[in-house]
């Protein structure tokens, strides 16, 4: 990955169109796993072809899956059944993806054979005990190196079903938990404090496998099933749309269509937040496509207005405060989160480098343990903000530069290809004037960025 990638955002003062942004990368991830675990050819539409999704995808190559594509967003799947993948021939790199180690660590613990996982300097400084201690537990041989990857599995053990209360709110520990209970014995029990995403549990009925909710905040699978092929339709991601939705609340006489949006009630806290600030968000066209709810997403200009944002919406939400932020910034007034810690654990330590940025900008923002406290209304200046190599924080500060007095340049941006590879092309289609600097259209030049 090119660290040169900088991205130069020239003030812009309207967002129009009618769009689709890149397919979930939650659901595809989950797609490769099950359907390389499945018995027959799975198929996959709106597949993102986006970095972290082709760790993936290519973790289960090097394990003897044979996979067709991605192609336009289509990729076929010849599945090897649930004990059906075989040694790799060198460590499994899964670049920037935490979603990919971490749901791993759990199907990795079943495998007859060792693993080793590794990835870029950003995932091998992030937290892992919090799925190794789980697999451990149930039985897996794990190691790492205090915590952090690289994350060491050596095969053969014998698993053991476990009731695992979440201490922290994952969805990517759920997921891990529940993925080890494919191979353990006995009955695999995950009870959460509060609501995460669940595209594992709706993934794995969608294969066949079935999944128990006895009640709120419980799921549950025995050990020992198998998973049958099927056809995933990969909705546009909501984590990728919400630049948009933010882009085209601040921005004046702004009015955005985003088409065939996953709207799972997991993952729709952007929505919830931005209409408690006064944003001005339409639901439409709702529809359920592979167990999952879609929808098109209007979002038209509305005066925004600070908030203490609900505890209960951050898991909900929790990739896409960095967008907040851009919008608490613009909204009169304070707005306070808290009960955010896991912000600090991502890609980078989000809390403190949107802080870092926003202060730049001339925004009063002052991050806390758990949060930070924005007081908005102004807009930005102009400046040098760094990205740390996150991509979710680069997108975003290019959303600023819809209420910039002059050029916001973004150093270190790479990584957007993580998971939004044409976000340069389809920002400028909607009026953001957004451009790369010479050493990163070298790097575009040699296809990091399709239609970019």
């Amino acid at each position: 990955m090119n660290s040169a990638v900088n991205f130069m955002a020239q003030p812009a003062r309207q967002l129009t169109g009618d769009i689709r942004v890149p397919g979930d990368k939650s659901i595809s991830h989950r797609s490769i796993m099950l359907g390389a675990l499945a018995d027959g050819t799975t198929r996959v539409h709106g597949f993102l072809h986006g970095d972290d999704c082709l760790a993936t995808l290519n973790a289960f190559r090097a394990m003897g899956v044979n996979i067709d594509g991605p192609v336009n967003g289509e990729v076929i799947i010849h599945g090897v059944g649930i004990d059906g993948l075989k040694a790799p021939h060198h460590d499994l790199d899964m670049g920037n993806s935490g979603t990919s180690m971490r749901l791993m660590t759990g199907l990795m613990a079943g495998q007859s054979f060792d693993t080793t996982m590794v990835g870029d300097s950003s995932l091998m400084s992030r937290p892992m005990r919090r799925v190794t201690d789980p697999v451990t537990i149930m039985g897996a041989d794990v190691s790492t190196i205090a915590g952090t990857a690289p994350v060491r599995i050596t095969g053969g053990a014998r698993l053991r079903g476990i009731d695992y209360k979440l201490p922290v709110a994952s969805a990517q520990v759920k997921s891990c938990v529940l993925l080890a209970g494919l191979y353990a014995e006995g009955q695999t029990i995950v009870t959460e404090l509060v609501p995460t995403r669940d595209h594992t549990e709706r993934m794995l009925r969608c294969f066949g496998y079935e999944v128990h909710n006895p009640q709120p905040g419980v799921c549950s699978l025995m050990g020992g099933g198998r998973l049958s092929a099927a056809e995933v339709d990969v909705p546009a991601d909501i984590s990728s749309a919400a630049f948009f939705m933010v882009g085209s609340s601040i921005a004046e006489n702004a009015d955005i269509n985003l088409r065939h949006v996953g709207i799972n009630p997991t993952r729709t806290g952007i929505i919830d937040i931005l209409r408690l600030m006064g944003a001005d968000i339409r639901i439409n066209n709702q529809c359920i496509v592979g167990d999952e709810p879609v929808a098109d997403i209007r979002v038209r200009s509305a005066p925004l207005t600070g908030i203490r944002i609900p505890e209960e919406l951050v898991p909900l939400a929790i990739d896409e405060f960095p967008a907040i932020f851009i919008a608490a910034s613009c909204a009169e007034g304070e707005t306070v989160l808290t009960g955010a810690e896991e912000l600090r654990v991502k890609e980078s330590d989000r809390i403190r480098v949107m802080a870092d940025g926003l202060k730049v900008l001339g925004v009063d923002a002052v991050p806390t343990r758990s949060g930070i406290v924005i007081q908005g209304g102004n807009g930005f200046t102009e400046g040098t903000v760094d990205s740390c190599g996150d991509h979710r924080i680069a997108m975003s500060f290019v959303m600023a530069s819809l209420r910039a007095a002059g050029d916001i340049i973004i150093n270190d941006c790479a990584n957007v290809d993580t998971s939004f590879p044409n976000f340069v092309s389809l920002a400028g289609q909607t009026g953001l004037a957004v451009d790369v600097d010479s050493q990163s259209r070298q790097h575009l030049s040699m296809g990091s960025y399709p239609g970019g």
